[in-house]
């Protein structure tokens, strides 16, 4: 299997991430996608977006993720800082076991390489679901 850079869009203007509605209103215009988009957000000491990376496209319910892929942006970026975000095309927005156990290798890979991760969430059109704020712990 080969993995390809999907996407990579770089921002101007400054965008500061302070909460997780700040994630939501970056990356929402993913949520219209049929498959399942797991997206990296590299963020400065700042916590201000340096790029938004579409690391991986999958199918309608799943994508496959690997802490290189994601840690190749990062290190790329020079971030300090990381955000995971991915859509729900069927719009449920509670994380699966799989999210759970992905966020959980990101955060133990991100430890060891230095990363502050600030959320993951999971989104569809309307709203979204903060790991952080629902108990997933990123310490």
């Amino acid at each position: 299997m080969t993995y390809d850079i999907i996407s990579t869009r770089r921002f101007k203007k400054e965008l500061r991430i302070k909460q997780p509605i700040d994630i939501f209103f970056i990356v929402k215009k993913y949520a219209k996608s049929r498959q399942e988009q797991f997206l990296l957000l590299t963020l400065n000491g700042a916590h201000a977006v340096i790029a938004i990376h579409i690391v991986t496209i999958g199918i309608a319910n799943r994508t496959i993720i690997h802490p290189r892929e994601i840690f190749y942006h990062a290190i790329k970026d020079n971030a300090c800082a990381l955000a995971f975000a991915h859509n729900h095309p069927t719009g449920e927005l509670e994380a699966s076991q799989n999210d759970e156990e992905i966020t959980e290798r990101l955060v133990k890979a991100s430890k060891i390489m230095g990363f502050h991760i600030v959320d993951h969430i999971i989104f569809n059109k309307r709203n979204w679901f903060s790991m952080r704020e629902n108990g997933f712990s990123f310490n």
